[in-house]
């Protein structure tokens, strides 16, 4: 195993850690990364999950299991954050395009879609 490199921010963040399981079918796999690629993203998702105040954000997968890991300011409002989300460009086209791989309704948003994880342990 790699690893992957962070760079570690000097002041406090709050991070959230999501899953998400989209259809387990190999095709739409390949389309779901391709669609996530560098290469082949929608900018306009990538400035609204920045203007929203979100420092960063890293979907990982295994099979057809995603992990989606959001670090943002310690003051950070998930809910107010998500409600301006939805009203930026091309958001809800997004939603509905990607909802095909993630098996749910076309106008759900994100934040109906991906659940939140619990963490239980942390090692400081």
């Amino acid at each position: 195993m790699e690893g992957y490199i962070q760079t570690i921010s000097n002041g406090t963040i709050k991070r959230y850690v999501q899953f998400l399981e989209i259809n387990n079918d190999p095709e739409l796999i390949a389309q779901y990364r391709y669609w996530h690629s560098e290469e082949h993203h929608w900018q306009e998702i990538r400035e609204g999950i920045k203007a929203v105040g979100i420092l960063e954000m890293e979907i990982y997968m295994l099979d057809n299991r995603l992990v989606m890991i959001v670090d943002t300011p310690a003051d950070f409002n998930w809910q107010e954050a998500m409600d301006r989300l939805a009203t930026l460009p091309r958001q809800a086209e997004w939603e509905a395009f990607v909802a095909r791989f993630q098996g749910c309704n076309a106008e759900a948003r994100s934040d109906e879609k991906w659940q939140p994880a619990e963490r239980i342990f942390r090692l400081y």
